[in-house]
This record gives C-alpha cells, structure tokens and sequence, in this order.
C-alpha cells in the first residue's frame, strides 16, 4: 500500500526532473556545438544551425496562433519579410547607425507587430477558411508591394554590405552570430513557455476548444486573439531580421505564402502546441532538406511521404511522440 501510493508523487518528482533536465542538455549541446564543429573541420555546420534556430524561432511564432490559439494562419510570411525588410532599408537609408542591432531588430519587431495590429484587426473578425484565406490575400498583396520596390532590388532582392553591429561582439563572426542567435531563441521560447503557462495562453487555449462558450463566459476573445496575432508577428519579425542577416540578403520570396506554408509543415511536424514544437519541426524539416537534397533534387517528395507518416502515426508531432514516450 506504501509502495502504490508513493508512485504518483515519484512519478511527478520524474517527470519535474525531465521538464528542467531535457532543455539544460539541449542546451549545452547547442553551446558546445561550434567548438565541436571546429574541432572536427565542419565550420558549415555553424551557419546550418543557426539557420535551424532562426526557422525555429518562426515557426514557434506561428505555433502560438495555430497550436495555442487556433488560427490557422498561411499570411505569416509577411511579418517574416517585414522584419527583414526593415533591417535592410535601416541599413540602406542610415548607413552606420542604421546598422545597429540594438536598434534595427527592436525596429523589426516593433514594424511587425504594427503590421500584425493592422492584419489581425480585419482578419479576426473572420473565422476558419475565410480567415485563412485573409491573411493570405494579405501576405501576397505585401510580396507584390516589394516586387515594386526597384530602390531595394525589386524582384531580384538585395544584399546586405554587412550583418548588423553590436557593440562588444563581432556578428560578422559565424560562430558570434550563432550564439547570440542562440541566445535570442532560447530567450523567445522561455517567453513563450511563460505565456503558455500563463493566464493567457489558458484563455487561448479555452478560445481553440470552444470559442462561443469563452464568449458567455464573459472573456474579451477578440481582444485575446489580437494580442496573440501581435506577439506572434513581433517574434516572426525578429527572425526575419535575423535571417536578413543569416544570409546577408533580403527579397520579396520572404514574404511569398511558401514561406507561411514551410513553417506550417515544421509547426505540424513538431507539435501543435507543443513549446518544443517548433524548433523541433525546423530541425527535422531542414536536416531531411539537406540530407535528400544531396541524393536527389525532388528531396520534397520524400519530406512529404514522412509529412503524412507523422500525421498518420504520430498526430501529435515528434515533440508531442517523444512526451508521450516518456
């Protein structure tokens, strides 16, 4: 009797240690990841996991309106390039102090979510496919607005003549770029995490489940989801600038509603609503990318034969599978 009714608590004391423990060691292997990219000769890889982290941070953006508050959305690109685009006319138009971190990305970010206010005030007074359908009107219509833009390459895009500054460290540095990516997206998913956990994300929560029922019981559910839509452009934002910079270049096919459904397909890969999720799905998404690409160039074909395996047998995502094996 001692026995059965001590389980539950180790139980939970277990599953306590594995919530702190799993993200410490996901989090040193990323430290120690490019002295062990050194080390081996394979500097490459500095550059490809930034890349993943930086695709993370935009799909757990989107994860928060899909997974959390169940809006489906395929416009999401339009906050992605917004950032990037923000960054590279501050660097156009204002060469030197245009250029500064600490002053370009919190322009992305704040650019994004002014946009998201605009995009999510028209669109939330939708719902389901018309919602989607909305937001992707809107995210094309801002792809073609950049088309026109000659004065930053137009169609063809622009290069950046160097990565944003930042006083004390040098971003020009692959491996300084990476940590302070790293940095900004462990930042961004411990905030998330906190939202999540939060009165808020309960409420977004109860809006997914059922909307109508949140309404009677007297919560603003408008109000909510339009907050959410803002956060979540603000973070789409921020990787924007930091993908503009990851590649030292901007275009409009940042913007283009591929880009939304890419983040889509990590989102649902990794875990709707899964905190984890995100980042999960952008590693899978792009190390399957890398790895079919080398062996044939309709690598897509194969990421979508395991896209269905993961809906089929795992519809909680690889996070939600490896939760739930635990």
């Amino acid at each position: 009797m001692e026995t059965s009714g001590t389980l539950p608590g180790a139980r939970l004391e277990r599953d306590a240690w594995w919530q702190r423990a799993a993200p410490l060691a996901a989090l040193a292997l990323l430290v120690a990841l490019p002295p062990l990219a050194n080390a081996c000769g394979q500097e490459f890889y500095i550059g490809f996991a930034s890349r993943v982290l930086i695709m993370g941070l935009f799909a757990t953006s989107l994860n928060l309106l899909v997974g959390t508050g169940g809006m489906v959305s395929l416009g999401h690109a339009a906050f992605f390039g917004c950032g990037a685009y923000v960054v590279g006319i501050l660097a156009t138009e204002w060469p030197g102090k245009g250029e500064l971190a600490l002053l370009a990305w919190p322009a992305a970010m704040a650019a994004s979510a002014a946009l998201a206010l605009l995009i999510g005030a028209i669109s939330l007074r939708t719902r389901g496919v018309y919602f989607i359908m909305i937001t992707l009107a809107f995210a094309q219509m801002l792809f073609y607005v950049a088309l026109t833009l000659k004065a930053y390459g137009g169609d063809d895009g622009m290069s950046l003549a160097r990565r944003s500054t930042l006083p004390g460290i040098d971003l020009a540095s692959d491996v300084s770029f990476y940590y302070v990516v790293l940095t900004l997206a462990a930042g961004s998913l411990l905030l998330s995490g906190r939202l999540a956990a939060a009165r808020f994300g309960r409420v977004l929560l109860g809006i997914k489940d059922n909307e109508a029922r949140m309404e009677s019981l007297g919560y603003p559910v408008y109000r909510y989801k339009l907050t959410a839509f803002v956060i979540s452009g603000a973070f789409a934002g921020l990787a924007g600038a930091l993908m503009a910079n990851q590649n030292s270049f901007f275009s409009p096919n940042m913007m283009h509603w591929e880009q939304s459904g890419i983040a889509l397909v990590m989102v649902i890969l990794g875990g709707l609503g899964n905190l984890w999720g995100g980042m999960a799905g952008a590693a899978v998404f792009l190390v399957l990318e890398e790895v079919l690409a080398a062996f044939t160039r309709h690598w897509a074909i194969g990421v979508g034969a395991i896209l269905l395996a993961v809906v089929f047998f795992a519809p909680r995502g690889i996070a939600g599978l490896w939760a739930q094996r635990r």
